[in-house]
């Protein structure tokens, strides 16, 4: 693993060299960004993590529900036991059984729905935070702007995210005016 970083840091020192000799006295211009602040402080980000809070609440409380009615037809079970008789017993296990089947599968469920939502709601906001990255990019003549999550070292000085957030904010709210705009109509 750590072969493959110091390869890595090594390609893109070649990689920025190469191309500032290219540009003659050019100064190369690198920005890095911080993905993960992007995504928990912008206000994109903070209302998908809301959408999939609020989702989550009501996907634990139906599950709650669920694993009661599961403990309570145990609970009558064992308070039962010596008076049933040995089918309805049989036939009381075997509902348990099958509701406790029915817990584990919508838990499962649950669980496969919020990581698709999770999923959903990260891809469209990395397609927005690309695009403002390239327009960035573009209109401050930056040669290369990198996550810095493979970074080892960079100073805040060429930090844009501040500044991606800003822009992302702003697209944000644009879209919230459009889309109110058009359920009005």
């Amino acid at each position: 693993m750590r072969k493959i970083k110091i390869v890595l840091a090594v390609n893109i020192l070649i990689s920025v060299f190469l191309v500032m000799t290219s540009y003659g006295a050019d100064v190369a211009k690198i920005g890095v960004i911080d993905m993960q602040r992007v995504l928990e402080t912008s206000s994109a980000g903070k209302a998908a993590l809301d959408e999939i809070k609020k989702q989550k609440e009501v996907m634990e409380t139906e599950l709650q529900k669920k694993k009661e009615e599961i403990e309570e037809l145990r609970k009558q079970l064992e308070r039962d036991a010596m008076v049933l008789s040995r089918e309805k017993r049989e036939e009381k296990e075997r509902e348990g059984r099958i509701k406790l089947n029915d817990f584990k599968t919508l838990q499962k469920k649950y669980v496969a729905e919020l990581k698709e939502q999770e999923k959903r709601h990260l891809l469209r906001m990395r397609k927005d935070i690309f695009n403002i990255i390239q327009k960035i990019g573009k209109k401050e003549g930056y040669l290369l702007i990198v996550d810095n999550v493979s970074v080892l070292y960079s100073p805040t000085s060429i930090d844009i995210t501040d500044q991606l957030i800003k822009d992302y904010n702003a697209k944000y709210a644009q879209q919230q005016g459009e889309a109110t705009k058009k359920s009005k109509k």
